[in-house]
């Protein structure tokens, strides 16, 4: 670290003299120094740099906080603790190029920034490569439509359950942002089935321009609510048929009850929950998959109730459910309350009606 003395030095008497501009000029040296041969620095000189480079940081002005951070985004080896103080800086000319570029910026800074600082640098952070789901999750419930936008476009990106059922909720009033959710090719089934229920025609329309064999399969499933059409869209699931295995193989060993499909749905696997239930009730797949996903809960309360599950169980569906739409706490207790009143002679015969209903529909597309 050649002419590191003197340089401290100068950075000694800048600070004493409480001069902004000699201050600016004492980082600029000291940036220079740093980014020359940043890789060969131990953590401990990069610890010491960021420690100068902190205290000089502090007192500058703006417009030589942006010119910093733009200097040192791009560096592998830049000091964290100043990036994170840039990141976390109420001007977005000083955070923007730092949030959007810094790899030395944790997860918790980066959430921080999000459920704090403004519209602005939640459009920088969503322009990041590699994004966690601890970041999008605040990302699509904080940020504006741009924001949400941005980020379900950003093909790094990586979305949690939530994440995903924040942004179809979202979609029902961007069309945008619907065909861009729409694009990404992992989303969940049970999602990509919602958002596409939910869509206008116009809307519709355009994501079967998007991908027509998979709109096709789907427009089939929500306008005709035929099940051997939606078992063509499980078909194209990777492992669909080892989970219908799985969940058969239970059955026939006596171990699928109300307990069991409790702890599937718990645990949010929604193909598993979705063909067990189909199992117990003796009812289509489709039909049950339809139901899950659907905004009103009465069908799976019906059929719970035909079914004899007591509440836990159904409770677990429903949260499943919730996942997808946001369900309160009001709805659950809503719900239970309709459950409790709801009559066993009254679902059964209402089961009764979705086999025949169903059973018609198979004859017709035959």
């Amino acid at each position: 670290m050649t002419g590191q003395q003197g340089l401290l030095d100068e950075l000694e008497d800048a600070l004493a003299r409480q001069d902004i501009g000699r201050r600016a000029d004492a980082l600029r040296r000291i940036t220079d120094l740093f980014v020359a041969v940043s890789s060969r620095y131990s953590d401990e000189q990069i610890a010491l740099f960021d420690d100068v480079m902190s205290r000089l940081v502090a007192e500058i002005d703006i417009s030589a906080r942006a010119a910093f951070g733009q200097r040192l985004a791009d560096n592998p080896d830049a000091p964290p603790n100043v990036m994170r103080t840039l990141a976390l800086d109420d001007e977005i000319e000083v955070a923007e190029p730092v949030l959007r570029h810094s790899d030395r910026l944790d997860e918790t800074t980066l959430v921080e920034s999000a459920k704090t600082k403004s519209q602005s640098h939640l459009l920088a952070i969503s322009r990041r490569q590699n994004l966690a789901e601890a970041v999008t999750d605040v990302l699509v419930r904080r940020g504006d439509s741009e924001v949400a936008l941005s980020t379900a476009r950003n093909t790094s990106a990586k979305f949690s359950d939530f994440g995903y059922a924040t942004l179809v909720e979202r979609s029902k009033d961007d069309d945008g942002l619907a065909l861009s959710v729409w694009s990404r090719p992992e989303i969940p089934r049970q999602h990509m089935l919602q958002l596409f229920e939910r869509a206008s025609e116009a809307v519709r329309s355009k994501l079967e321009a998007v991908d027509p064999r998979r709109a096709g399969v789907i427009r089939s499933l929500v306008v005709d609510a035929s099940d051997k059409i939606q078992t063509e869209a499980r078909n194209t699931i990777a492992g669909y048929a080892e989970k219908r295995a799985a969940i058969e193989a239970l059955h026939a060993a006596g171990e699928l009850g109300p307990t069991r499909l409790a702890a599937l749905a718990r645990e949010a696997l929604f193909d598993e929950t979705a063909i067990a239930l189909s199992i117990m009730a003796n009812l289509p797949t489709g039909l049950i998959e339809r139901a899950i996903v659907s905004e009103r809960p009465e069908q799976i309360l019906i059929l719970a109730k035909a079914m004899g599950l007591p509440w836990e169980a159904v409770k677990e569906i429903l949260l499943l459910k919730g996942q997808s739409a946001g369900r309160s706490a009001h709805d659950i207790d809503s719900c239970a309350t309709t459950f409790e009143r709801l009559q066993p002679a009254t679902a059964k015969q209402a089961i009764k009606f979705y086999r025949l209903r169903e059973r018609a529909a198979g004859s017709a597309a035959q």
